[in-house]
């Protein structure tokens, strides 16, 4: 990249519908922002539909010499972003990357802990029968969840069932209809995110089940969404625009040249709310 340059790069691979319902993207880019603004860098934000879209985009800033660097964020399993962004030269930081020991900067997220408290905290409600709701499941710290989901629920005698959604509303209804049909179905369901897990309370009246008393809910991500919704959502709290404002400085350490390092945030916390209660009697009596 040539001198002169104060732009940074973050391509955000999703439909734009749900990039407004979901206030997770939002609060990121808000933070990134702050931290680049606050010395005189900006934020060059791309919209994409598509992994090819996203691809060109990084292949025509790098020509156009736009960015002087670049946040990956959804990391993939076996993720092909990061070895055309090493042949095109670019500075990358990876938001969220499923471990500390990438080859490029990134803001670490324990996702694994996160699981482990929200199996945790159903299964001293006395759960049984507990299902996650993913996203897809291709991304790297989807599939952490689900692993740390699944061993967690081993590990203390629950049965655990992941199903894949992508995020959005439609996906987290017709993801519940499928728990809810189950011979054994769940008394408890975990969401990755806010959106789908609101979608599960409609399925629930529709299937005329009380959210506690017959079946618990808790999501990932709180959002204004979450403690709006009727009851109020148990959710994983976590503080997206410090994550954001970490991540900036993360690159600005990046465009200095400084030293690859790996930062680790806190990790988000359960904060208990209407949607989760205890299992009903004849589940805790199992």
């Amino acid at each position: 990249m040539t001198n002169g340059i104060h732009a940074v790069g973050l391509v955000i691979r999703q439909s734009t519908r749900l990039l407004g319902l979901e206030a997770f993207s939002m609060q990121l880019i808000a933070g990134i922002e702050e931290s680049l603004s606050a010395e005189g860098r900006s934020l060059l934000l791309h919209i994409v539909g598509t992994p090819d879209a996203e691809l060109a985009t990084y292949r025509r800033w790098a020509e156009q010499q736009q960015v002087e660097a670049v946040v990956v964020h959804n990391l993939t399993v076996d993720d092909p972003r990061l070895g055309v962004l090493e042949e095109l030269g670019v500075r990358t930081v990876v938001v969220g990357g499923p471990s500390q020991d990438l080859p490029v900067a990134n803001v670490f997220v324990d996702n694994a802990a996160e699981a482990n408290e929200a199996v945790d905290h159903l299964v001293a409600l006395g759960h049984r029968r507990i299902a996650r709701v993913s996203g897809p499941a291709d991304l790297a710290h989807s599939r952490t969840r689900t692993d740390a989901f699944l061993t967690r629920c081993d590990r203390l005698g629950a049965s655990g069932v992941v199903v894949e959604g992508d995020y959005g509303e439609a996906s987290g209804a017709r993801a519940t209809r499928d728990l809810l049909a189950r011979d054994e179905r769940p008394t408890a369901i975990v969401f990755d995110n806010d959106v789908m897990a609101v979608a599960a309370l409609d399925v629930a009246r529709e299937a005329g089940l009380r959210v506690p008393a017959d079946l618990s809910l808790l999501a990932w991500d709180d959002s204004p969404l979450a403690r709006h919704a009727a009851p109020p959502l148990s959710a994983m709290s976590f503080d997206v625009h410090a994550l954001g404002v970490q991540v900036g400085d993360c690159v600005l350490n990046a465009v200095a040249s400084g030293p690859v390092r790996s930062y680790a945030v806190p990790p988000a916390h359960l904060v208990t709310r209407g949607s989760t209660g205890p299992a009903p009697a004849a589940e805790r009596s199992a």
